[in-house]
């Protein structure tokens, strides 16, 4: 089967790959395995260096990588280049830090010594998506390769290109062969190559069905996995908050990558004696964003990744209308050749809707109504996802008690919209899967936690 690359701008093929063989597959997992054996005796200061180098290259080809992205999945090439940054960052965090994380627990007990050491697992498999088709990626890689362990990737087939590029990357910067490969395969094969037995853990990035397949056959295999899934993500914004600041970075974080993003703002919780200002405001900013050719430099919002999706999205939105849902902005399909879809907000969306029950995965915004701080907690919480949440206040010490104590998400903010951080630990809680990535807690994912006792 082939895998194509589409242009969701244009609607045009960029280019056809041809899928690996299974004999292909199994003979780059012996090679990734061999290379493992090799790589999880180098020193940190080995490891620390490369990664530095990849970070270099990332900088240095930061354009070419940007315009790739537009090209392969629509990204506004602005936001292309931030993201060669924010993974170049992550490789010296990482580079930085990794022997610090890594380093051996002494722990006294009646031993003559007794002490953790943290070991690398082997081979792990990567299912990453195309929203974030770079920083995805290195997410996972930096830790992983600086603990010690060897990649396989299997990314969406409609960022074939990108997959080619990222391993490019680390080869160029010096790895070993075969340390971190990408398979060109469609998700059919993913099942056989957690199998594998020189396979040792797996980590997924996508939607809920996925996860839960991927982690089915992980616990048939008895092997780790790390979901981060997708998400919903509540922004309350009571009644005392900056409204001018507050609508800002709402809308901002609504159309990152065009909407496209697990950890965008989906749901908007106000009060209502400042609701229909929040509207307002809303409709005005998200109105003045220009949706457009992605690669062009003042373009804001892009098309959506593929048509399928776009419809998808659509779906969603004229779903919510027909149940009561008011469409304040955008709600229609644009003519044209791209998978383009506008800005769109929804307001007077409840429980029961696609706009509240589902994750709206592009650029349209679902506004809820409370009476109160009370209700607001309990709408951001009736939701199967906890993937990321904000609070606007100025109030700040009443922000962070209803974020470090109410609200269900593995990240919550406030007075800012949710983002990832390689200092910070990153992933969710219910359906929005298990699991760190970043921070020490992720480089400590996919590591034989080991203890030592020596009478």
């Amino acid at each position: 089967m082939a895998l194509v690359s589409i242009n969701p701008a244009t609607g045009k093929t960029i280019k056809t790959y041809e899928e690996m063989p299974p004999q292909a597959v199994e003979k780059n997992i012996r090679q990734a395995h061999g290379a493992f054996l090799d790589w999880k005796r180098t020193g940190f200061p080995e490891r620390a260096l490369l990664l530095k180098k990849a970070a270099l290259l990332l900088r240095r080809q930061a354009d070419e990588y940007a315009r790739l992205m537009a090209e392969e999945m629509g990204k506004p090439v602005r936001e292309g280049r931030a993201e060669a940054e924010k993974c170049a960052w992550v490789c010296e965090y990482y580079a930085e830090n990794g022997e610090k994380f890594l380093q051996p627990e002494i722990i006294k007990t009646d031993a003559r010594k007794s002490f953790v050491t943290f070991q690398p697992l082997g081979v792990v498999l990567a299912v990453m998506p195309w929203n974030f088709p770079f920083w995805q990626v290195f997410r996972f890689a930096a830790p992983g390769l600086m603990a010690g362990n060897a990649g396989l990737l299997k990314h969406s087939s409609n960022v074939t290109g990108c997959a080619l590029a990222i391993e490019a990357i680390f080869r160029e910067a010096g790895f070993p062969e075969h340390c971190f490969t990408a398979l060109p395969v469609v998700s059919g094969q993913v099942s056989a190559i957690i199998e594998n037995p020189l396979v040792a853990a797996v980590t997924l990035t996508g939607s809920t069905p996925a996860g839960r397949a991927v982690a089915k056959k992980a616990g048939e295999m008895l092997k780790k996995s790390v979901l981060e899934l997708g998400g919903s993500d509540p922004y309350i914004v009571l009644e005392d908050a900056d409204l001018e600041a507050a609508v800002s970075a709402c809308v901002n974080s609504r159309l990152i990558n065009s909407g496209q993003s697990c950890i965008a703002a989906k749901r908007f919780i106000v009060p209502e004696p400042i609701a229909d200002e929040f509207e307002r405001l809303y409709v005005e900013k998200m109105r003045a964003k220009k949706m457009g050719d992605p690669l062009q430099e003042d373009t804001e919002v892009g098309p959506q990744a593929r048509r399928d999706l776009r419809d998808d999205l659509h779906r969603q939105v004229a779903e919510s209308i027909r149940l009561g849902a008011k469409c304040l902005l955008g709600g229609e399909i644009p003519p044209g050749e791209g998978a383009f879809y506008p800005p769109t907000v929804l307001s007077g969306v409840r429980p029961g809707m696609p706009a509240f029950d589902e994750e709206l995965f592009g650029p349209a915004a679902a506004i809820i109504r409370v009476k109160d701080e009370a209700e607001a907690i309990r709408t951001a919480n009736n939701s199967v996802f906890g993937l990321g949440a904000a609070i606007f206040t100025r109030d700040v010490e009443r922000g962070e008690r209803i974020a470090a104590e109410e609200i269900e998400a593995g990240s919550c903010f406030v007075n800012a919209f949710v983002k990832s951080d390689p200092r910070l630990p990153f992933g969710g809680v219910k359906e929005s899967g298990y699991g760190r990535e970043l921070s020490h807690y992720g480089v400590k994912e996919f590591v034989n936690i080991k203890t030592v006792y020596v009478k």
